[in-house]
């Protein structure tokens, strides 16, 4: 379970345009620190996988490997922002399964 995690943290840095050393300064911790949980030296602490799962904005479920879906925590957004977010999905959505039919 621990490379898992380690994955998913590196996955959803990366996915979140975060360098090491911003992922760190937004967890009050070093870069040493994230380093060592993308390698699995070490794990984060149940508070810092809390906010891990907050600033990458996923369940504790996916970043410790226990689902494979992903998702996509909206929490802490207005419901005006939700909206936004869910109209850009189902136009995602939309011009996906456009391209599934032209294929």
């Amino acid at each position: 379970m621990i490379i898992k995690t380690a994955e998913r943290i590196r996955e959803l840095r990366e996915k979140n345009d975060f360098t090491q050393s911003e992922l760190a300064r937004r967890l009050y911790v070093t870069r040493s620190s994230v380093n060592a949980w993308e390698m699995a030296i070490s794990i984060p602490s149940t508070e810092k996988i809390t906010e891990l799962c907050q600033v990458l904005h996923t369940s504790s479920d996916y970043l410790l490997g226990l689902s494979s879906e992903e998702v996509i925590c909206l929490n802490q957004y207005s419901f005006e922002e939700k909206e936004i977010l869910y109209r850009l999905m189902k136009y995602f959505d939309e011009v996906q399964n456009q391209s599934k039919v032209e294929s």
